[in-house]
């Protein structure tokens, strides 16, 4: 009978056919630095990315304080693990300029709400529907939400003939995500760019 133990938040583990569990951390944590590296006997990796064996952890960080560099932990899971003699300080700000960076290039959509009512002017309509063209250009998603006014409910006809005609007036840059639908007092389509 196999012995229940508990595992801590954030660990995975899985059986294999031979029956030796791998337990994995999920979750995301900083490597180890320096003194906090506890395992010996690492893998070392030089300052230039050149293989300097497996030695003891006082050594090899001896090593690195003799060249004013950290010793870091690159990979935990190994066995050994294996450490690398870095500048940490720099390290940390060269991720924290690559995060800032793609942060920067991801384009994020938004969605867009445009309202119309059943009995909308045609010079209300062009305007409304310029501005949802702009919105679906520049990326983004566009909601189309015509809204109900009192006895207009009793005609969702009309709405639906207003919902349809901006469908089409947009149907060279957008493609319809959900059909119009009612909800309420209001009836409601999504527009995604093409």
């Amino acid at each position: 009978m196999p012995c229940a133990t508990r595992i801590p938040r954030g660990f995975a583990f899985s059986v294999s056919s031979t029956g030796v569990r791998t337990i994995q951390d999920s979750t995301k944590r900083p490597p180890r630095v320096n003194r906090q590296i506890r395992i010996s006997p690492v893998r070392v990796i030089g300052a230039d990315g050149s293989q300097l064996g497996i030695l003891e952890v006082d050594v090899a960080l001896s090593m690195a304080q003799d060249l004013g560099l950290d010793l870091v932990e690159v990979a935990a899971a190994a066995r050994p693990p294996v450490v690398r003699i870095m500048d940490y300080g720099k390290f940390k700000f060269e991720q924290a300029k690559q995060a800032r960076l793609a942060k920067k290039k991801q384009h994020v959509i938004h969605l867009k709400e445009v309202k119309y009512r059943p009995g909308i002017d045609d010079h209300d309509f062009d305007t409304k529907t310029r501005h949802a063209r702009k919105f679906l250009e520049d990326g983004n998603k566009v909601k189309v939400t015509l809204m109900f006014r009192g006895r207009q409910i009793a005609h969702p006809e009309l709405g639906r003939a207003v919902v349809d005609r901006v469908s089409q007036e947009l149907a060279d840059l957008a493609k319809v995500e959900s059909a119009p639908t009612m909800e309420g007092k209001s009836m409601t389509m999504i527009l995604a760019p093409k």
